[in-house]
């Protein structure tokens, strides 16, 4: 659990005061997933229960109804069964949930069907989830209904259903000082694989073999990937979701590494490019430093004060300048930008939110204008140039030639804080990490 049963119930009164008390919420957790007719995919807790409950068991839901005077936050959970338990791991049970999460009551899950109906009677409008799980959807509209046939013996049902996330998204946000502990672990971690990849990196490796190296770190330390490990050597640095992950390392080529570690349900996510052979060509190092000048560019922008917008527009400018200098673009700055030429070298937005999901929660836009910053957001910072080993409109060096560099960074009420700042990413500095495998090469 990341944050303390006091904090986590802070946060549901926060989401209660703000939902009112004409209202109920209800928060299910995330359901179990059959891979292969027996065996689970590996259980991860829905972000939106985790972060209102820190409860990481299945089969669950948690309802939240201000104002009411038996109780307000009531789980439903399964009970202990020592069969069950024996196969599948200890649960905590309804007995013993109100103290350990500091909720008000506990029910077991069987018996959800004859309670949340009278739960729901009388309140004006639920805050739930609509499409995330179909199923359940059913179980909402069906309790709902239950409710609306009693109408004429003088129940009052809800007369609209609202996103949930239309009020809990915004406290999400906005990360506590549990959360950032973390989310710093987390990049630690996740740091940590990137400097490994650094050192083993050599000639004739293939790109799963990078990839365990990744995975043995993180569950080394109790992490798991946050997403799906992108290991891109050569022109695969050029597919921005490369997923195969397959092909062997080739001296002279790039490697590009995209790869976050997930601690406690917060996410990292770190991107390196670095030379296989431990060396950068001119043409090479010539790209790196355009993107690594552009993410520097756009982490400066990413203070309290400044619009979403900001850092993405830094980094474009400096790519552009970049690949004209280069000759790459050709034609003015202020023409380059304005016919968005760019965009066939550099073609994604510069960053996301980051906390609890790698695309964490969270708008991006206020009444249609990028929104301002401000302290406690974590962002993910990641300019890239892409160069697809086909292109005839580019010198033959360049092509095949993809980079990008990707930190977390929190907006601080002073200077940004990069959370991944352990990873070497200087030009000079990565060749300084790679030395000894030059060596012994």
């Amino acid at each position: 659990m990341s944050a303390k049963p006091n904090e986590i119930k802070r946060r549901r009164k926060q989401l209660m005061d703000l939902a009112g008390r004409g209202s109920i919420l209800i928060a299910p957790a995330a359901p179990e997933r059959i891979r292969n007719n027996d065996a689970h995919y590996p259980y991860r807790q829905d972000s939106d229960f985790f972060y209102l409950t820190g409860f990481e068991e299945p089969h669950a839901v948690l309802v939240l109804v201000p104002g009411r005077e038996a109780a307000e936050s009531i789980l439903f959970c399964r009970d202990r069964d020592r069969a069950r338990e024996q196969w599948d791991g200890p649960r905590l049970g309804p007995e013993r949930a109100p103290e350990a999460l500091l909720v008000d009551d506990a029910f077991p899950i069987e018996d959800i069907d004859d309670i949340l109906p009278g739960l729901i009677e009388g309140r004006d409008r639920i805050y739930y989830h609509f499409g995330h799980d179909a199923d359940f959807d059913l179980k909402v509209l069906n309790w709902v209904n239950r409710v609306r046939a009693q109408v004429r013996r003088g129940a009052r049902a809800p007369h609209e259903i609202v996103a949930l996330g239309y009020l809990l998204h915004e406290l999400r946000l906005f990360k506590s000082k549990s959360e950032l502990k973390a989310m710093q672990r987390a990049a630690d971690i996740a740091a940590d694989a990137h400097v490994r990849i650094m050192q083993v990196c050599r000639p004739g490796l293939t790109e799963f073999e990078i990839e365990a190296e990744v995975l043995h770190t993180f569950r080394r330390q109790l992490a798991v990937p946050s997403y799906e490990p992108i290991v891109a050597a050569g022109a695969n640095a050029c597919i921005l979701h490369y997923r195969a992950n397959r092909d062997v390392l080739k001296n002279g080529d790039l490697l590009l590494v995209d790869a976050g570690a997930e601690y406690g349900c917060y996410a990292s996510d770190i991107t390196r490019t670095i030379p296989i052979g431990g060396r950068f060509t001119t043409e090479q190092r010539a790209i790196y430093d355009i993107v690594l000048a552009a993410q520097l560019a756009a982490i400066d922008q990413a203070r309290a004060g400044k619009h979403w917008n900001d850092p993405h527009d830094a980094a474009v400018r400096v790519i552009t300048q970049g690949l004209i200098k280069l000759g790459l673009l050709k034609g003015t700055l202020a023409k380059n930008l304005k016919d968005e030429k760019y965009k066939s070298f550099f073609m994604h937005k510069t960053g996301h939110w980051l906390g609890l999901d790698v695309h964490d929660v969270g708008d991006y836009r206020i009444d249609g204008e990028p929104r301002m910053l401000e302290p406690g957001m974590v962002m993910t910072v990641e300019p890239g140039i892409y160069i697809e080993a086909d292109r005839k409109d580019v010198p033959a060096p360049y092509r095949g030639i993809g980079v990008r560099i990707e930190d977390d960074v929190l907006v601080t009420s002073g200077e940004p804080l990069v959370l991944t700042a352990k990873v070497p990413k200087t030009a000079a500095e990565i060749e300084a990490r790679m030395a000894p495998m030059r060596r012994a090469a």
